[in-house]
């Protein structure tokens, strides 16, 4: 069965490029963020793997943490990150999954046999401290991830958990955002949005970022 936004994402224990891992052991009170890579030494990957090396400053300041996950062995692992790091001017510090047995692959549904029998599609889960998939993306293989869109909407799931508010198209931090419109009690509105708001229709309220 597949997954879906919402469901506890599986737990699973597996060996990994800095050893054995529990996953919702690993993750503690962090959100994840879990992505999947066809194989070892793949062109597009390693730009990916040196780009979320990169970001590990923008993971770690929003309380995230990152995971990758490839069919090959830990072997192949320890050598593909020293061309990562080489090539991508980066410092792969993050896990990566050895998942040559498909298990974890398998619970969270990365093998589509249309596009290939036994490698991985290019996915990625958004997983908060509750252990919940909060989104769900998946890419072909030629196309690399929008890591910016992956922090975008990290920012917009962890500002909308704490507002009454959810974020409009092309939403980025300091942008104003939209009134929930199960809100209606006039004077809670006062209290949770002191800067006011504009009502361009009755279930269409913009007011400025809160936490900003």
């Amino acid at each position: 069965m597949s997954l879906r936004l919402g469901d506890i994402a599986p737990d699973f224990e597996q060996e990994s490029s800095v050893g054995r891992i529990k996953f919702h052991e690993w993750l503690g009170d962090s959100w994840g963020v879990l992505f999947s890579h066809p194989a070892d030494f793949t062109p597009v990957c390693t730009t990916e793997l040196g780009l979320t090396a990169k970001l590990a400053d923008e993971f770690e300041k929003r309380g995230v943490k990152t995971i990758a996950l490839s069919v090959d062995s830990n072997e192949s692992h320890k050598e593909w990150i020293k061309d990562i790091n080489e090539t991508q001017a980066a410092n792969v510090g993050f896990p990566i999954l050895a998942d040559r047995d498909r298990k974890v692959s398998e619970l969270y549904d990365m093998i589509h046999p249309n596009a290939s029998e036994t490698l991985t599609v290019r996915s990625l889960f958004v997983i908060d401290p509750k252990k919940k998939v909060r989104l769900m993306i998946t890419y072909p293989a030629s196309t690399g991830r929008n890591f910016d869109e992956v922090l975008r909407v990290i920012d917009s799931l962890q500002l909308t958990d704490n507002h009454s508010v959810a974020t409009p198209g092309n939403w980025k931090q300091g942008d104003d955002v939209v009134i929930v419109p199960s809100l209606q009690d006039p004077e809670i509105i006062k209290q949770k949005f002191p800067k006011g708001y504009k009502a361009l229709r009755p279930y269409l309220r913009m007011t400025p970022q809160p936490n900003k």
